[in-house]
């Protein structure tokens, strides 16, 4: 059992943690979450003192282990095998002395705990977590300074994996990991034997590999059961009484407030306004919970051009000499919403190259409209930002006409306000830089937007906005990301990269989450074949007409909706009864209001149905 009892914690002044308290019961799976800043990474360095308390305790079962992943994960000439191998130290350390005991009697208690603790099947079960974080056989034997960055974190995440420490302590894995090993991980953390404690932001594994959500709020800390669903749900429902509670006490304060200072000075009335100045002091203040300080992304708007936009007949794309995909024909159009799916290194990061402009074709004819503009944002554009630089010097260089005022009214419509325009890149957030990247990738107002997990460092009040601003964006978006809530919120066609060809996928995202966890036929849909051309679309002048229908009848619902809520206030308003001719003809506007609102949700759900039934064909 994990007790966290009445902690303070102060970082240059400022407090993160104030008489906060949790208790986390043996093998609970555990998601972290609270706003960017608020100490989540903090709360593990002083779980595994790294830090000291300024007060409270923290407190685990003696001899509990405590695992978790470095920041950087070095290279070295071992291979990936054994790197996970050696993680498990007891064993090694074990290995290593059954070398050069000579006692009859250690020899026999060495062989009885390697036996204890499955010594010998060690190799069989590392190499079994290596390959659901996508490294293949050889790849194991390959020395980690082979990899890159990324993927020495995901040996680090490996070897603590492997190691099964009493309490593992896991920031924003999924950040290194693509679709296939996120949900790879979901999976292993639900059957994890012991106690888990998760930041992240991706609210599918909130939701499916944790049982309990531990919210860091206001310095305190609040334990919820279920998962991240249902502690938002809880969450908006406590603060919506919050705030009532605080107008309520509010508008009490005023009333007391305004008696003392009518009737202070007078002799007859003294005693009672003592009396409610009391009451003041001893009201113990109600504060209306902070809304998240959150600003939606600002999408520049591309003008329309003449479908398709990007066309491709029989095109081979790779490096070098050696092709990656083969004979792609394949027509995008600018209302096209497209997630690339596949296993890792099949070639999805090749094709979003190929559309972004930074391959060229091996084979075959590629199209492009004449005035396509294409905007591209990478994985590693994060990290090829100018450190130095400000993001107002970032913007200023993509747009050396404008005024300062504009330029800053780009970087607010991403979130970057005054403070962070002039703060250097490189002591800003993880978040902060995506969404400076995001800016940049999209200032041109593309026709077509290539994101290659846009959502590494956001959190998911960021992610939620960029699902939205994708849905209202009139350019044609292809994504990659293990964010399948991203996914399932922004794409309306799925594209399957899979042996070197790029074909439609007939399933849903929970088909191939099914497919991909399985691992063979059986998860595939039954209804169609899992691979075949993509089917011919209707016109896309109908497709136009058929989503106009939908958001005028969308706007229609909209400002009834707000006619009801003014209707209702006039309703409400007791005076309104003083005169029964009056109080009748509003009733009448109410009534006729809730008619034509029923007609106009009738006519959007069918205008709704219409569209998905074209878009299917």
């Amino acid at each position: 059992m994990l007790r966290i009892d009445d902690i303070s914690f102060s970082i240059q002044g400022r407090p993160l943690f104030e008489h906060a308290s949790a208790t986390i019961p043996e093998g609970h799976k555990v998601g972290l979450v609270g706003p960017n800043g608020a100490g989540k990474t903090t709360l593990f360095r002083l779980i595994r003192g790294e830090l000291s308390l300024d007060g409270g305790a923290i407190s685990l079962p003696s001899r509990a282990r405590i695992g978790g992943v470095a920041q950087e994960a070095p290279g070295t000439g071992r291979s990936v095998l054994e790197t996970v191998l050696a993680e498990d130290r007891e064993r090694a350390a074990l290995l290593a002395e059954s070398q050069t005991a000579t006692d009859p009697h250690r020899i026999a208690e060495i062989q009885t705990r390697l036996a204890d603790i499955d010594a010998w099947s060690a190799e069989a079960r590392a190499a079994s977590i290596l390959d659901g974080l996508g490294f293949s056989t050889a790849d194991q034997a390959r020395p980690t300074a082979d990899f890159s960055g990324g993927w020495r974190m995901r040996v680090a995440l490996a070897g603590v994996l492997f190691a099964q420490p009493d309490l593992l302590l896991l920031d924003e894995p999924t950040n290194y990991l693509d679709l296939e090993g996120a949900l790879w991980l979901e999976t292993y953390l639900a059957r994890y034997p012991y106690t888990v404690i998760i930041i992240s932001h991706d609210r599918d594994l909130l939701n499916r590999a944790v049982g309990h959500i531990l919210d860091l709020e206001d310095r305190r800390l609040t334990l919820y059961t279920g998962g991240y669903d249902g502690f938002a749900r809880l969450r908006a429902e406590r603060r919506a009484l919050q705030t009532a509670e605080a107008k309520k006490q509010q508008a009490r304060r005023e009333h007391l407030q305004s008696f003392v200072d009518r009737f202070r000075a007078k002799a007859t009335k003294a005693r009672q306004a003592q009396s409610r100045i009391k009451m003041l002091a001893k009201m113990e203040p109600i504060t209306a919970p902070e809304q998240a300080k959150f600003h939606r992304f600002g999408f520049p708007q591309p003008e329309e051009l003449s479908p398709p936009i990007v066309a491709m007949e029989a095109v081979a794309v790779g490096y070098g000499d050696r092709a990656v995909l083969h004979r792609l024909n394949l027509r995008i159009d600018q209302d096209d919403r497209i997630a690339l799916l596949g296993r890792n290194g099949q070639g999805k990061s090749t094709l979003s190259k190929l559309l972004a402009e930074r391959l060229g074709t091996m084979a075959g004819r590629l199209t492009r409209s004449g005035r396509l503009r294409v905007g591209y944002f990478a994985q590693h554009q994060v990290d090829e930002l100018s450190l130095a630089e400000t993001p107002l010097d970032h913007v200023r260089r993509l747009r050396p006409d404008e005024a300062p005022a504009k330029l800053r009214a780009r970087l607010a419509g991403f979130g970057l306000m005054e403070a962070q325009a002039e703060t250097r890149v490189g002591q800003l957030s993880g978040g902060q830089k995506a969404r400076l990247s995001l800016l940049v990738a999209t200032i041109d107002a593309p026709h077509l937007l290539v994101l290659d997990e846009p959502t590494n460092h956001l959190d998911i009040e960021s992610r939620e906005a960029l699902s939205e601003a994708l849905n209202d964006y009139t350019g044609a978006v292809v994504l990659v990301s293990h964010d399948m809530h991203l996914l399932g919120l922004v794409a309306d066609r799925l594209w399957l990269v899979n042996d070197g060809a790029v074909t439609a996928y007939e399933g849903d995202l929970d088909d191939y989450r099914r497919f991909l966890l399985a691992g063979d036929e059986a998860a595939k849909p039954k209804s169609a074949p899992q691979l075949r051309p993509a089917p011919k679309r209707p016109p896309r002048d109908e497709l136009q007409a058929l989503r106009s229908e939908v958001r005028k009848a969308e706007d229609r619902v909209e400002k009834l909706t707000e006619m009801l809520e003014k209707l209702d206030l006039k309703l409400a308003d007791p005076d309104i009864y003083q005169n029964p001719a009056e109080a009748e003809k509003w009733g009448r506007k109410h009534a006729e209001a809730v008619e034509a609102m029923a007609r106009a949700e009738s006519i959007w759900m069918n205008a709704l149905e219409n569209l998905e039934l074209a878009e299917k064909a």
